[in-house]
């Protein structure tokens, strides 16, 4: 199956902050904007952020040891942009969530962090030790 580019549009507490974040933090590309919304490049995937506020009931879920936020998105990279970004984000003292190997010696192995941006909202950033395995069940 060819791959995609997924598009979220979520609110933000602050446009300006949220965008400086994804930018200046997290290395994405600046796309089309507003006054009251921001378009972000994050590895291919089209993320608009608007001028508002969302509230989610159930904060985590348990996943084998870890404890996981369950409202979040992630982007699936490979395992060099994967270590190039989670040293570059520990050099700049960002916190992570969970950074954790999952699935270990399973089908559908890999390896996860996640980081809060300004409006609380938790992004993943994962790689899979066998790309194949995104999808498979077995």
């Amino acid at each position: 199956m060819e791959q995609a580019a997924f598009h979220l549009s979520l609110p933000c507490y602050s446009v300006t902050k949220t965008k400086a974040y994804y930018l200046n933090v997290l290395g994405a590309i600046p796309g089309r904007s507003a006054t009251g919304w921001a378009d972000i490049d994050l590895f291919g995937n089209q993320i608009t952020f608007t001028k508002g506020e969302f509230d989610f009931h159930y904060k985590t879920y348990k996943f084998e040891d870890a404890v996981l936020p369950a409202f979040h998105f992630g982007v699936l990279v490979s395992a060099s942009q994967w270590e190039a970004l989670r040293d570059r984000l520990q050099a700049q003292g960002v916190h992570f969530e969970v950074n954790a190997l999952f699935l270990e010696g399973k089908t559908g192995a890999h390896r996860s962090f996640f980081v809060e941006d300004p409006n609380g909202y938790k992004v993943e950033f994962k790689h899979f030790l066998e790309p194949e395995d995104v999808f498979r069940t077995q």
